[in-house]
């Protein structure tokens, strides 16, 4: 018997046209026209087309009960952003507070239901916008907020044991409220805040100063991602417009106004020279656009996705090139494989779950569990039972061994450059570290502050650095409260001082007294 296959059959249509059907073919060639190599030349067929991925079944998987985080009052503030941060020790979330901004710091392994009392770092004066974690110091954590101020804190090892209200650094460079803040990808004391003022500042952590200030934006800035190596940094802005900059400059290499796909929030690529973003279409329907970072004239591709109001926030991965969709208010999560050839972005799979996220943190790939074969893990805020779900995404794989293929070097906790080579004009690429063996490299970096000289400025004898005005009503009501304790303390301590000084006054008397009488 002869071996068949799909083939076509050819015929002529009612336009003089030659047509094609599928049918089967004898080795050999076309049933009915042997030298015909229809599928030997690429041409379509009616078959349909399957592209094989190692990640087609990629699947979501929620933490039990018992390794969630309940009673959390997670903050019902409604600034777009994810009010989360996560690394391998610790879990921070936005919380709701009274006369200020605070946060929690909770150790990833102690989940389960928090205590009402649970300690805080409290030291803002307005509500906190953005919290994020230091990828070389896992015990630092920044935050921007309302009262113009970003702060860098340090965590003790175990987590907080009683409310933290001092901050490592306190830095003041915005005349507004400060909405986004982004560590430098590959140098370990770059940080960069971007605020309602529409500038972006970038500290240098080593001096506790700005050294650079981006003035290139005309509305409030929505979102800023850099690429791999931390040289390029793209930007989406409310006024509609997406940007591509060399940050140390302050140059803007690349820009495109998006009338059509109104830009929310943007992602680099990795290494593929592309960027994505999430956005709206003139017809009001969520969509996603693949852009080439040299030439942003036109988007490569533009993909509707449906037609929900919530923001779209994108994930990317790196390592397994997957990119992850999650709404605002949606209870699913998308994810596609993206590659460098057509169609570019190949839809996967969906995981969905009847209860709204707020905002998600993302751990760090070190942070993953290998032997489970999780490729990425998401932690879930859920506003309205005070709950944080850990959401891991799986390759379901029958074998027990390490998996090299969807675990390639990655970035590891070791930067690649310092915030003085940086600044001179050095790019590096980050510092790869292998996930084989398990993540166990003690850290033997410490953090250290800068310290400052001590100024002064003195008017009508008051020194207007020491005594720095309030610049919220919150912060008026504090300083007044704190002064009538002063008062108060400074009064009783001055009370009990006269009392002593009669006492001694009376006992010298005695004593003038008493030494006559001797003589």
């Amino acid at each position: 018997m002869r071996e068949t296959q799909a083939a076509c059959f050819h015929w002529k249509g009612k336009e003089g046209r030659e047509q094609e059907i599928l049918v089967v073919r004898r080795q050999g060639g076309c049933l009915l026209r042997p030298e015909c190599h229809c599928e030997d030349t690429g041409k379509m067929s009616w078959r349909p087309t399957y592209r094989s991925s190692k990640f087609r079944n990629v699947y979501g998987k929620v933490g039990n009960r018992e390794h969630c985080y309940d009673g959390i009052p997670i903050t019902k503030n409604v600034h777009d952003n994810h009010f989360c941060a996560v690394n391998s020790k610790f879990l921070a979330v936005v919380t709701e507070s009274a006369g200020g901004g605070s946060f929690i710091i909770i150790p990833v392994s102690q989940s389960g239901r928090l205590d009402s009392h649970y300690p805080k770092v409290c030291g803002h004066q307005g509500n906190v916008l953005d919290i994020k974690w230091n990828p070389f110091f896992e015990n630092i954590i920044a935050s921007c907020s309302e009262d113009t101020s970003v702060r860098v804190w340090e965590i003790p090892e175990g987590g907080l044991r009683r409310n933290m209200t001092e901050a490592v650094l306190e830095l003041y460079g915005h005349s507004r409220r400060v909405g986004l803040i982004e560590w430098h990808p590959t140098s370990s004391g770059i940080l960069f805040s971007a605020g309602y003022d529409y500038k972006i500042l970038i500290w240098n952590l080593e001096i506790g100063e700005p050294v650079k200030m981006i003035d290139c934006h005309t509305d409030v800035i929505l979102s800023m991602s850099f690429n791999t190596d931390g040289s390029l940094l793209a930007t989406s802005c409310k006024d509609k417009k997406l940007r591509v900059i060399e940050p140390r400059s302050g140059r803007v290499l690349q820009q495109a106004s998006c009338k059509n796909h109104r830009v929310n929030r943007v992602v680099f690529l990795g290494n593929m020279k592309r960027l994505l973003t999430t956005g709206v279409s003139r017809w009001n329907t969520r969509q996603i656009a693949l852009w080439d970072q040299e030439d942003l004239s036109m988007p490569i591709v533009e993909e509707d996705i449906d037609g929900l109001s919530g923001l779209l926030f994108p994930f990317y991965d790196t390592d397994t090139h997957m990119l992850y969709l999650a709404g605002k208010g949606d209870g699913n999560i998308r994810y596609f494989e993206i590659t460098t050839e057509k169609p570019y972005i190949q839809y996967l799979m969906e995981f969905r779950s009847p209860a709204p996220q707020k905002g998600l943190g993302v751990m760090p790939k070190h942070g993953l569990d290998v032997a489970a074969c999780e490729v990425f893990r998401f932690y879930k805020l859920v506003t309205l039972k005070g709950l944080i779900e850990p959401i891991s995404m799986i390759v379901p794989r029958r074998s027990d061994t390490y998996q090299e293929d969807i675990y390639p070097m990655t970035a590891g906790t070791e930067p690649a450059l310092s915030a003085s080579e940086w600044l001179s004009g050095i790019d590096r690429d980050p510092v790869l570290m292998s996930l084989k063996d398990g993540y166990h490299r003690p850290n033997q970096l410490v953090f250290k502050a800068p310290v400052k000289e001590k100024k002064s400025v003195v008017v009508n004898g008051i020194d207007l650095l020491e005594n720095v005005p309030p610049r919220t009503e919150n912060e008026l009501l504090r300083m007044f409260f704190r002064q009538q304790d002063e008062l108060r303390r400074l009064k009783e301590e001055l009370t009990t001082k006269d009392v002593r000084i009669r006492q001694l006054e009376l006992e010298l008397n005695n004593l003038k007294n008493v030494s006559p009488t001797n003589v």
